[in-house]
């Protein structure tokens, strides 16, 4: 009897190990996508989070709990909406204000938000991170 549990104990850690390394990975495609993108013209920053971390990279460090605010609430009200009205998964929101524009999509379990200059090219920055 106490063998059989050994067995399955052991089966159940294979089975998760290579989900952490395929998370693993795809936060790390993120992060590198992120810093290429962090390098377009007009690009502020991003901040990627999950549900164990958060990369937080703008040039104005003083705005991060703002961003950090306008971030989370535009995913949530997305979703709220999507449901409301029935329109299924939002691919992304974007957002425009009278100084700057954020982007924010889920990608897997992880929320991605980049902030860039009203005039900057979102549709750039889109087409980059669903290539993910």
């Amino acid at each position: 009897m106490v063998k059989k549990k050994k067995d399955l104990q052991e089966e159940v850690e294979a089975v998760t190990e290579p989900i952490a390394v395929e998370e693993a990975t795809v936060v790390n495609s993120l992060k590198a996508v992120l810093e290429a993108i962090k390098e377009y013209d007009g690009v502020i920053g991003y901040i990627l989070r999950n549900t164990t971390s958060a990369s937080i990279d703008l040039k104005d460090p003083t705005k991060i709990i703002d961003y950090a605010i306008l971030s989370s609430s535009a995913l949530d009200a997305g979703k709220v909406l999507s449901e409301l009205f029935d329109l299924g998964d939002a691919g992304n929101i974007v957002v425009n204000g009278k100084t700057i524009k954020m982007v924010s999509l889920i990608v897997g379990e992880n929320k991605v938000s980049v902030f860039m200059d009203r005039n900057a090219d979102s549709e750039k920055v889109l087409r980059r991170l669903h290539e993910i």
